[in-house]
């Protein structure tokens, strides 16, 4: 596998407390089944689509604090994870976990953007990120939901390197899509306090592809997981946002059911 540009998300993984409910729930809901969990790596576990790696699940480390919900993290490809650590510092950026060697699988590292959304680094090593993506029961895309878009696409652009182009659409008010070039890598949401309560955190949205929305969600609410918005259509295909059982955000999307013209960017 090609190396992938550096700030392309690679790959996201969940802490949950229970992570026997989130493997069944996920297991039901989007077809994933699971590696062995890896003692030596905190019980580490892998989810895999069809045989291709597509995410993991984690339980907490012993005698380490649980988290007070679930919530995916996101991960960026990154050549040199200790420099675009001091990149994230320099743009404002905190470092909650330093850079470090995992194995020979790869070197990670945990930040927050000035506006409060966590996310990752990884470096490949051995391991090198998502194995399927863009298809049934893996990644597709990702959003950066904030309350500050300004200083968001600031840090972005600065750390990464990316172009952003606004998207046109009267629906869409402040959207925009960041890229290195090529084709969109990750969108930005502005968090309005109509839709979003104060004590809902900034975050990254992560997109699992899915063959029907509507199904799943309905797969989702069954388990336990609850309806945020949608289904509803899109140029970009019907999606939906669902909260797991344990907490944890997620969206999910049929990308080959779409509706209406593609927005321009500007």
């Amino acid at each position: 596998m090609a190396a992938r540009p550096e700030g392309t998300p690679i790959w996201t993984d969940a802490m949950f407390t229970d992570a026997e409910g989130a493997k069944a729930f996920y297991g039901d809901v989007l077809g994933w089944t699971f590696g062995e969990s890896s003692s030596e790596f905190g019980n580490y576990t892998q989810a895999y689509r069809n045989g291709k790696a597509v995410a993991a699940v984690v339980p907490p480390m012993p005698g380490q604090d649980a988290p007070p919900q679930s919530a995916w993290c996101l991960y960026f490809a990154s050549d040199d994870v200790a420099a675009t650590a001091e990149k994230i510092r320099a743009a404002g950026g905190t470092v909650l976990m330093e850079p470090m060697q995992v194995s020979d699988f790869g070197s990670m590292c945990l930040a927050q953007d000035p506006t409060g959304v966590t996310f990752g680094l990884w470096q490949p090593g051995t391991h090198e990120g998502f194995e399927l993506e863009g298809e049934s029961g893996s990644y597709v895309w990702a959003e950066v939901f904030t309350r500050e878009p300004e200083r968001a696409d600031a840090f972005y652009t600065s750390v990464f390197g990316y172009g952003s182009k606004k998207i046109k659409d009267e629906n869409m008010e402040d959207y925009r899509v960041f890229d290195l070039g090529e084709g969109p890598l990750l969108g930005r949401m502005v968090m309005t306090a109509d839709d979003f309560p104060p004590e809902v955190p900034a975050y990254i949205q992560v997109y699992f592809a899915v063959d029907n929305c509507d199904k799943t969600v309905e797969a989702a609410e069954r388990l336990g997981g609850r309806k945020v918005f949608g289904p509803m259509d899109s140029p970009f295909g019907r999606f939906a946002a669902i909260v797991d059982p344990q907490g944890a955000a997620f969206a999910v999307i049929d990308v080959r059911t779409t509706v209406g013209e593609m927005p321009e960017m500007v």
